[in-house]
């Protein structure tokens, strides 16, 4: 029996890939020389980003939530973890390509297929995940703290190791989303998504609003657009270049 689509939970994916899109699109102009912009540094932007990377995170949460309860196979699962494992790995592809110096080698969704499997497996922990999450960010916050009064950490920030989180100096890297404190934020998600669905089946399967379907749409199509989003973006942008300087 097919499983049966939330589009709420759609909607407010798709919010994120639309918000992400036009991230990467200012990021794009940056890189062309139309803008002159800090995405390193400058609040304005890493907020945003830590924002988008959340909002992800916890939908993913949130559709892990969905798929137990809808009683989803371990094919099924493991199906849907291939196909993200395998775009992450066409990303770090990509990106070698454009940045060797800084390519991704563990990016959202390299953190999100790692994520996944811990989510999947930790599931039984009901109320407990509340609390799981809350720890993960106590023990990122004290990271830098710990490598600055005990070298013997510093092995954490070698890329071996850092895709762990507990790290004193942040990679070089265009994209980086560790297990902490990411997956404190796909925790909160599955929590909150179990607690979600046990509500009364009227309070959680209220009609969307016609003007959120585009939202929903694009939400059940997100992967797709994350991979083909950023090709088209630059292959637009360069065509333009081109045109402008023959």
């Amino acid at each position: 029996m097919p499983h049966q689509r939330l589009d709420t939970l759609d909607a407010l994916r798709g919010f994120a890939v639309l918000w992400m899109t036009l991230f990467h699109f200012c990021f794009d102009l940056n890189q062309f020389g139309y803008t002159r912009q800090d995405f390193h540094t400058d609040p304005f932007w890493t907020v945003q980003r830590s924002m988008i990377v959340s909002v992800f995170l916890f939908c993913a949460g949130l559709s892990q939530a969905v798929a137990l309860q809808q009683n989803q196979s371990p094919r099924g699962f493991w199906w849907r973890w291939l196909q993200v494992a395998g775009c992450a790995l066409l990303v770090t592809a990509g990106s070698y390509a454009m940045y060797p110096r800084s390519f991704i080698y563990f990016g959202v969704l390299h953190g999100i297929a790692a994520m996944l499997v811990v989510t999947r497996f930790t599931a039984h922990w009901g109320l407990w995940l509340w609390l799981a999450g809350a720890l993960v960010f106590v023990i990122h916050s004290t990271a830098g703290y710990a490598h600055s009064q005990w070298p013997v950490f510093a092995f954490l920030d070698q890329p071996a190791f850092n895709w762990l989180g507990f790290i004193g100096k942040k990679p070089v890297t265009e994209d980086y989303v560790p297990l902490l404190p990411w997956l404190g934020v796909m925790w909160w998600g599955m929590a909150a998504g179990q607690w979600w669905l046990a509500l009364p089946m009227p309070r959680r399967q209220r009609p969307l609003s016609p003007t959120l379907a585009p939202l929903a749409w694009l939400g059940r199509r997100s992967l797709s657009w994350y991979m083909l989003h950023q090709p088209v973006l630059i292959g637009a942008l360069m065509a333009i270049a081109a045109l402008r300087f023959p």
